[in-house]
């Protein structure tokens, strides 16, 4: 069975409840989780004082948490922990920020080149998240796509699959939000 096929089959026996799915899926999952969290904390101010694998163990803690969850295959798995790492370095952003004394932090330059060409390079979490919250106030697919896109490396084919729409939808949705938020961050 290929890596797909046996996330997919642990996927399915943790929704059962069977309580040794969760450990193997880690293994299996974790090099990938890994390379994902390190090219969320590409994009981070420097200095940034999480590291790629305490990236992954936060989010994987939520994952682990959350019951609710039940994604049906590989794509969805990476869709929803790609979407955890956001939540967790915009908490993390935050509780930065509360700690500061003095007034508000002076934000990072920020800079838009990841979102014309893919790359993260130092978007603050912050910044980024109320855009998409604007963003998702006139249109949520959209920052599903993003999210997909941006902070779960999927391509086209799979963001169209998970989001059950086609692929040129899911392009002209990715161009529509990149623009949007290259004008909310400029």
């Amino acid at each position: 069975m290929n890596d797909s096929g046996a996330i997919t089959q642990l996927l399915k026996q943790r929704a059962g409840g069977e309580l040794r799915a969760d450990g193997e899926l880690l293994q299996l999952v974790y090099a990938e989780l890994r390379s994902l969290a390190a090219r969320h904390l590409a994009g981070e101010r420097a200095g940034h004082t999480l590291s790629p694998t305490a990236l992954v163990h936060e989010a994987w803690l939520r994952l682990a948490d959350d019951d609710s969850l039940t994604p049906e295959d590989r794509r969805q798995f990476f869709a929803i922990a790609a979407r955890r790492m956001r939540q967790v370095l915009v908490d993390h952003a935050r509780r930065r920020d509360a700690a500061k004394r003095g007034g508000p932090l002076l934000r990072d330059q920020v800079t838009l080149s990841s979102l014309v060409d893919d790359r993260p390079d130092g978007i603050d979490a912050l910044a980024l998240d109320q855009a998409l919250s604007r963003l998702g106030e006139h249109d949520a697919r959209k920052v599903q796509v993003v999210e997909l896109r941006y902070f779960g490396g999927l391509e086209m084919d799979d963001i169209a699959h998970v989001l059950g729409i086609s692929r040129a939808t899911a392009q002209r949705d990715w161009e529509v939000a990149r623009t949007f938020l290259f004008q909310a961050l400029a």
